[in-house]
């Protein structure tokens, strides 16, 4: 009688309750690094945003150092200021604002339009290499890697080497008394982490024109 209750004491589980285990454990792993996922890539773009923040600051303090020594200028004998006139230059090209909108494609950026440009942030000038125009991320150069969020690359001697999906465009309106003003959109756009749509940011900058 005692050996055979050692026996049934003895007794493992059944494959039914060993598979329901599994099966547990397995939904639990799975939730687990589902939200660590999120959690990454939710980090990531916060990180990407901070950088291309960082990015669009940079062109606004290029474009108002422009127009400080065009307002400097104003009182020399000179009386003006080329590289502004540059610039003014590229508010007066004809065609509107881009919608800013991505392409049919949502995860996609939109084509760069024609009327985008750039500042060198480091010299405080408009860069006017045709070879080192903005770019769009989406349609970047076959066998070339783009950077992982928009931004302006440096090379030697703070030359720009590319320009990838970070762009400004400008439109001039006249005003009475002579005195008007300058929008500057600067605008951003790359591939969202994970699946998402892809991200934009952008700002605007007026800047004012005196008269003389």
């Amino acid at each position: 009688m005692g050996v055979r209750l050692m026996r049934q004491s003895q007794t493992g589980d059944t494959i039914i309750e060993v598979l329901f285990a599994v099966s547990v454990f397995s939904l639990v792993a799975v939730g687990a690094i589902s939200l660590m996922n999120q959690g990454i890539m939710s980090a990531q773009k916060a990180l990407e945003i901070t950088q291309v923040r960082q990015q669009i600051d940079a062109q606004a303090e290029a474009l108002r150092y422009a127009h400080h020594s065009y307002i400097t200028s104003l009182g020399s004998e000179t009386g003006g200021d080329e590289q502004w006139s540059r610039i003014r230059d590229k508010a007066t090209q004809a065609g509107p604002i881009s919608a800013f909108e991505p392409a049919e494609n949502p995860r996609k950026c939109a084509d760069m339009p024609d009327r985008a440009f750039i500042m060198n942030a480091r010299r405080g000038t408009l860069e006017s290499d045709p070879t080192k125009q903005p770019h769009s991320i989406s349609s970047s150069d076959t066998g070339y890697t783009p950077p992982p969020f928009a931004k302006v690359s440096y090379g030697e001697s703070n030359a720009i080497d590319r320009v990838d999906g970070i762009w400004i465009e400008a439109r001039a309106n006249g005003g009475s008394g002579g005195v008007g003003y300058i929008d500057f959109h600067i605008r951003a756009c790359w591939e969202s982490p994970g699946t998402g749509p892809a991200i934009t940011l952008g700002t605007i900058v007026r800047l004012y024109e005196l008269a003389v």
